[in-house]
Order: structure tokens, then C-alpha cells, then sequence
């Protein structure tokens, strides 16, 4: 049976709201303002102001509100400041009063807001999510008589999460300095590694940069002429160039002398037109360059493309020092990373340093390619000076683990889990016992490198940290810190809202039951063995 209704919508008065009755008070926004120290974030947000010149700005828990929704949805920045204009639940979030179907704000805001946030912005935003972890873990500990007493949870909400190493160290008797009166000198674990934040660019080609050079200089030529006092247009020959460049690439599979043929001849139409605009440029009265900041950029970036061009055209090789992918984005480096989809990438390579409880952290982002193990002092260093202590143990790729870097953590009591350098010792019926213990240590340790290889898988697939679409050098590493830090503030969320008990409990029951199907595994090896034994199949 089929009943037949008008299709023709309602007006939008009487379209019935729940928002007028009630809100969820459970919802994942809600949740998540409550548990973030808005005040400290302020704080770290405002110093970047001009406290008695300059308009009024926005209050600092809209704006830093808006980053954060930004990059937890991955939105443009049109469509986060539709989203907040459309959702009561994210006006809340951004500390609005009430709901209001006004734009809190016009989205080229982001950009100035990116530029505004530097280094040390970042840096306290993120001591001040240590620091709410501490307090938060501080005033959720049970009390050491009162340790066994209290096992049950009344409100789920206030207990926070106990991850694998931080309900452990964090009420550990060690720990607790009113009752050992010791000093911590060494606590927790650090991991460290690199990867490659990826821009937005196309993938770049000598023939595919020629020709947007070259129709660059093109669009030059074309609006010096127009101020310029001559009566007949110098000579560019684009069409001809055009027709050159799209005879090479619409071909499937172009042989090498046809690409090095096509370089070639994108490379003189470009240096034709280079000289065409400095000859345009010298007939201009007026010593004042008749050009934008964006063209006078451009008209700078396409010459050194030409250089760079040339000598490896001349010199037949494909690689030249600090070079040009992107004519748009000069600062984008190639770095090498040697993996197997993809040996080369083009971005930002940034060494991470991951803590016990899921905090990441940005200590260096360069564009161009370095060795990450020449960054581990500074960032033991900048753990020691966030926490007040250094960490018991580094867990860092085995590029870390040069001559320099061991015996600095040497001399710091730090433990480095990596294999030995040098030549490995040979085993005797004597030392067979540790030999075993070392060899499962490195396997134990190789394991903690886990999290901070599924962190940044997290914020590639999840948050666009292989897709950063900010074109600046300042904006685009804004982007990328941007992304951390709304990963770390889930991990705030999760040590709110997640109950201490379960995981403690959920981590005991997985912990015994490996233990148990270690024990079966065994159990059943043996009996086979056993039955073979019996049967006649092993003989000694």
C-alpha cells in the first residue's frame, strides 16, 4: 500500500526544533570544551597582541574554537564557518551565549589567524594541555590508604583515562614525592621519529614547470607592454610553445629524447621571454616596478627555475641543489624517503617526539632534508624542560643511535632501546641466558614504536597531515602544528571521559589472556611432541 503525501516543504517557522526544549548534555562537543583550560590557551593565543593599539580581536575561545573544528572535521575554512553558523552544538563550543544565525566571523580570519600563530604559540598551547593531564590525573588519584578501598566509579565522566604506562607511573609510590622524599630525575619513556607533512602540489616535471614558467612570463610581457610606449607587442610565440608542450604530454609513454627535445625548446621560448621583460622593464620611465608583490615573486621564482633548468639540461642530470617543485610554493622541497609507493615526497619533513600518554609534539620542521638523529639532545632537552625530569628510556629508529647521541644519553642515566653498535658478541653456554633477555628486549623495545607510527597514520588519513593545502612557509607549518595539537586534546578527552577502572581492567585482561594462550600454545607443542615420541615418529 502506498499512501501519497505532499512533497511541498513546510515554512521555516513552523519547522519543529528540539533546541528550544533541551541540549544533550553528552554530546562529543560538549564533552570536549569541558575537559580543554580555555584560560591557558588564551593566554598563549593573546601574546601575540598589541595590548593598547589595533582593533578590538576576537575573543580567543572563537578563534581557537574555530582551529580546532577546522581540523577535527578536516573543513575548508568557508565551510568551517558555515558549520559553526549552522550548529548550535559547535557555537557552544566557541563559547557563543546562544545560538545566532549570524557568521561568527569571515573565513579569511583563518588565514590571519594562522600567521599570527608561531613556535611559541604552540609551545605553551601545549604545555597547558600537560599541564591540565597533570592536574587532572593529580585530582583523580586515590589516596594511598585509600588505594584498595575506593574500586567503585560513580560517574564515569570524572575519571580519566589510564593509558598503558601513565596510571602506572602516576601512582607508583616512586612517583609520589611527599612519600619517598626523592627527587624524580627519570621518568617515563620518549619516542621519537620523522616523517614528511606532504603539500597540495602538482607532481612536479622539468617539461611541466618550463611551460607554467613560461606562460608566466607570458601574463608579464603582456602587462608591461600595455604601460610601455611601444607601438608593436614583442614576439612570444605561445601558440607555437603550446602546441610543442601538449605534443609531448599527450602522449602515453614519451621517450626520453623527445622529453629532453621538449626541455629544450620550453627552455628558449623561457629564456626569450625573460629577456623580453627586462627589456620591457628598462623602457619604463619610472624606476618603480609597475608590478604586484605576487608578480615580482613569481618574476623571481621563474628565473631561478631557468637556471636551475639549464644546468641540468647542460650537465644531462636530474638533481641540483635547493630544487624548485612548485613555482607557487618555492619554499616545497623533494625529500627522499626511500619507501616503496612513494621513494620521494614534497613537503615538510618534522621530527615528532611522542610521550607515555599519547602527547605528540613538533620539536623541529625544516623544509629540507636533514638527518632527524642530529635532533635528539634538543628534544630530551625540551621533554626535560616541559615535565621536569628526563625520561627513562629513548625508542628511536636505529638512525638515532649514532656514537654522539648514545654517549650523551649515557651521561644523562638514559637508557637508549636499540641493539648494541659494533660487532655482536658470540654466544656461549654462559651467556645463552642473556643473550635471550636482550634479544627479547629489543623486541619489547621495537614494539613501543608502535604509537607513534599509528600517530602518525592518525593524522594522515584522519586530520590531512599529507594534504596541507596552506600555501605560505608560515601558514603551512601553523597547519601542521594545528594538527597535533587537536590530536592531543583528544587524548585529553579520552583521559576525561573514559573511565580509569576499565582500562586498567581491560589492560589486565588482555595481559592475562595472552598469558594463556602463550600457556596453551606450549601446552599444545608439548603434547604434540609427546605424541610423536610415543608413535615412533621422533627418534634420539
Amino acid at each position: 500500500m502506498i499512501r501519497i503525501h505532499s512533497q511541498n516543504q513546510l515554512t521555516i517557522e513552523g519547522f519543529e526544533s528540539p533546541f528550544e526544549r533541551t541540549m544533550d548534555k553528552s554530546n562529543r562537543w560538549v564533552k570536549l570544551s569541558a575537559c580543554i583550560p580555555w584560560d591557558e590557551l588564551a593566554d598563549a593565543y593573546y601574546q601575540s597582541f598589541n595590548t593598547k593599539t589595533g582593533r578590538p580581536a576576537k575573543d580567543s575561545r572563537l578563534v581557537i574554537g574555530a582551529v580546532i573544528i577546522k581540523h577535527k572535521l578536516k573543513l575548508s575554512d568557508e565551510e568551517t564557518v558555515a558549520q559553526i553558523q549552522e550548529n548550535p552544538y559547535l557555537q557552544y563550543f566557541c563559547g557563543l551565549k546562544g545560538f545566532s544565525i549570524k557568521a561568527p566571523f569571515a573565513p579569511s580570519l583563518l588565514v590571519e589567524i594562522r600567521k599570527r600563530m608561531g613556535i611559541d604559540v604552540f609551545e605553551q598551547l601545549h604545555q597547558a594541555i600537560i599541564n591540565q593531564l597533570e592536574r587532572r590525573v593529580l585530582s583523580t588519584a586515590p589516596a594511598p590508604n585509600e588505594a584498595n578501598s575506593k574500586s567503585e566509579l560513580t560517574d564515569p565522566a570524572s575519571v580519566p583515562e589510564a593509558s598503558t604506562e601513565t596510571a602506572v607511573d602516576n601512582t607508583d609510590p616512586e612517583v609520589m614525592s611527599d612519600e619517598t622524599q626523592q627527587v624524580i630525575t627519570h621518568q617515563g619513556r620518549l619516542i621519537l621519529d620523522a616523517t614528511v607533512a606532504e603539500q597540495t602540489i602538482r607532481f612536479p616535471t622539468d617539461l611541466s614547470l618550463l611551460n607554467e614558467s613560461r606562460e608566466i612570463s607570458e601574463r608579464l610581457i603582456d602587462e608591461l607592454y600595455a604601460l610601455s610606449s611601444l607601438t608593436k607587442k614583442p614576439r612570444t610565440y605561445r601558440k607555437i610553445a603550446r602546441s610543442a608542450y601538449l605534443a609531448i604530454v599527450k602522449q602515453r609513454r614519451p621517450g626520453s629524447k623527445k622529453i629532453r627535445r621538449g626541455i629544450k625548446e620550453q627552455l628558449q621560448y623561457l629564456q626569450r621571454n625573460l629577456a623580453t621583460v627586462e627589456a620591457l622593464l628598462n623602457e619604463l620611465p619610472s624606476r618603480v616596478i609597475p608590478l604586484s608583490p605576487k608578480q615580482l615573486k613569481q618574476y623571481w621564482v621563474i628565473q631561478q627555475v631557468y637556471s636551475q633548468q639549464e644546468e641540468m639540461y647542460r650537465t644531462k642530470s636530474h638533481r641540483c641543489d635547493d630544487r624548485i617543485v612548485s613555482i607557487h610554493q618555492p619554499h616545497v622541497r623533494p625529500i627522499i624517503r626511500g619507501k616503496l609507493n612513494k621513494s620521494v615526497e614534497f613537503g615538510a619533513k618534522i621530527s615528532v617526539s611522542l610521550t607515555p600518554q599519547g602527547l605528540a609534539k613538533v620539536d623541529h620542521l625544516r623544509w629540507d632534508a636533514f638527518n632527524e638523529g642530529g635532533d635528539l639532545e634538543t628534544q630530551v632537552e625540551a621533554y626535560k624542560r616541559r615535565y621536569g625530569f628526563y625520561p627513562e628510556a629513548v625508542v628511536a629508529d636505529p638512525v638515532y643511535g649514532n656514537q654522539k647521541n648514545r654517549a650523551y644519553l649515557k651521561d644523562k642515566g638514559i637508557r637508549y632501546a636499540g641493539k648494541a653498535l659494533g660487532r655482536p658478541k658470540k654466544q656461549t653456554e654462559h651467556n645463552r641466558e642473556q643473550f635471550k633477555q636482550e634479544k627479547q628486549q629489543r623486541q619489547d623495545d621495537y614494539r613501543q614504536r608502535i604509537p607513534i607510527e599509528g600517530k602518525f597514520g592518525q593524522g594522515k588519513r584522519a586530520y590531512g597531515l599529507n594534504q596541507i593545502q596552506a600555501k605560505t612557509i608560515r601558514t603551512s607549518e601553523a597547519w601542521i602544528n594545528s594538527i597535533f595539537f587537536v590530536m592531543n586534546l583528544l587524548v585529553l578527552l579520552r583521559h576525561f571521559f573514559v573511565p580509569a577502572i576499565v582500562r586498567r581492567y581491560t589492560n589486565k585482561f588482555l595481559e592475562l589472556l595472552l598469558e594463556k594462550t602463550m600457556r596453551n600454545i606450549k601446552s599444545s607443542v608439548s603434547l604434540i611432541i609427546h605424541g610423536y615420541l610415543n608413535v615412533g615418529f621422533v627418534s634420539f
